[in-house]
């Protein structure tokens, strides 16, 4: 898809394949699918390219932190460790001859929900949970483990002290009042900690909600499950950013023939990126954009320095972005169950697809349209594996 402007900018838009192009890395909410991101991303350090910024959600925001929380030359082997940390108990690593695939995913997803999941979660043992949805507890599930794995894999002094070279942001949803909060290295006031990043990923209601700065957060994915619009609205317009979007639902899918497939495909749908929807209101916008451009071109030479036309102006003339999709596409062995199903060889399996497909991205960057209002997005696909 190309998008044609026919009013010539004032300056030339920056390339956003250009070498001293920032590169950002948008990581959706999906739970045990997020080793496909941590794949992602091992191949982007394969090749030597390092964002700028990160912005997760749930799994995404703990992702996030892993990668902002070390250095370049750790951030692949911590991710690697987290992710071998939560596939690690016996339930998730049968050996290959004991009954099928799906028969031991569903083994694995089962003993995950009654046992927990290593370094990740356990279950409240609590005589009140005896009182079903009237229990007195906010969570069946509690995340001390994750406060502990994540104060030893991530260093949290040199994820706030990098914010100059390496944004982090996460997002979360005050619990009372339902806004949507993102959580950012920038802000010098309030320093990333473990909670941030747990708030982030606290899902309800398997998770407790996470008190943050004296509010109570959800998981950001309640609201909003890809942090693209918060990076698109908060980059620095003057420079050509290539944005690394890398999902673990795809809305796309086939017609389900039971009930576990109807499961999996409202999680798809339910959970999916809306990079179409944004592209599709862009595209919309181009004819607006280009009236405006003439219009601005009209005015008098008096009114042509109007702060007003000048700020219409200014936007007019940003530096493109580049929105480069990555959607995990499902194995034969996924069920409804994927997104909190922990075993070695699913991990093992989501890593490699994540590696492959950013390899593919990386080397067949495509072409993008030029979106009105500094945005460009691939075909719906184009970047899916």
């Amino acid at each position: 898809m190309t998008v044609k402007t026919r009013r010539k900018p004032s300056r030339p838009p920056v390339s956003a394949d250009a070498a001293h192009a920032p590169c950002a890395l948008v990581l959706q909410g999906g739970g045990a699918l997020g080793a496909y991101q941590a794949g992602a991303y091992a191949a982007m350090a394969e090749a030597d390219v390092q964002p700028q910024w990160v912005a997760g959600v749930s799994i995404g925001a703990i992702n996030s932190a892993l990668i902002a929380g070390n250095t370049p030359e750790q951030r692949v082997a911590k991710l690697r460790e987290f992710w071998e940390l939560v596939s690690s108990q016996p339930a998730q690593q049968l050996p290959i001859w004991w009954g099928s695939r799906i028969w031991q995913n569903q083994f694995s997803a089962q003993a995950g929900m009654l046992s927990g999941i290593p370094g990740f979660f356990k279950p409240r043992l609590e005589p009140a949970l005896l009182l079903g949805v009237n229990a007195p507890v906010l969570s069946y599930y509690d995340t001390a483990p994750l406060k502990d794995t994540l104060e030893r894999l991530v260093d949290f002094d040199l994820l706030n002290a990098s914010r100059e070279t390496l944004r982090f942001s996460i997002g979360a949803v005050d619990v009372c009042s339902g806004e949507s909060r993102y959580f950012d290295n920038h802000d010098a006031k309030h320093p990333i900690t473990s909670a941030h990043v747990m708030a982030s990923g606290a899902l309800p209601p398997g998770f407790a909600p996470v008190m943050v700065e004296g509010r109570h957060y959800w998981d950001g994915g309640v609201v909003s499950n890809t942090p693209l619009s918060e990076v698109l609205d908060k980059r620095d317009r003057d420079l050509a950013w290539v944005i690394y979007q890398v999902d673990l639902f795809n809305s796309r899918g086939p017609m389900p023939t039971s009930i576990s497939g109807v499961i999996e495909r409202q999680k798809d749908i339910m959970y999916a990126s809306r990079t179409d929807l944004n592209t599709q209101m862009a595209t919309q916008m181009q004819p607006l954009t280009e009236a405006l451009g003439r219009l601005l071109d009209r005015l008098p030479p008096g009114l042509q320095k109007d702060p007003d036309a000048l700020l219409l102006r200014h936007r007019l003339n940003e530096a493109p972005a580049q929105i480069r999709q990555l959607i995990y596409h499902d194995k034969p062995s996924d069920l409804d169950t994927k997104d909190y199903e922990f075993s070695r060889a699913s991990m093992i399996e989501h890593w490699d697809a994540g590696q492959a497909d950013m390899r593919r991205a990386l080397k067949h960057p495509g072409q993008h349209a030029d979106m009105p209002a500094g945005v460009s997005a691939c075909e719906p696909g184009q970047h899916n594996a």
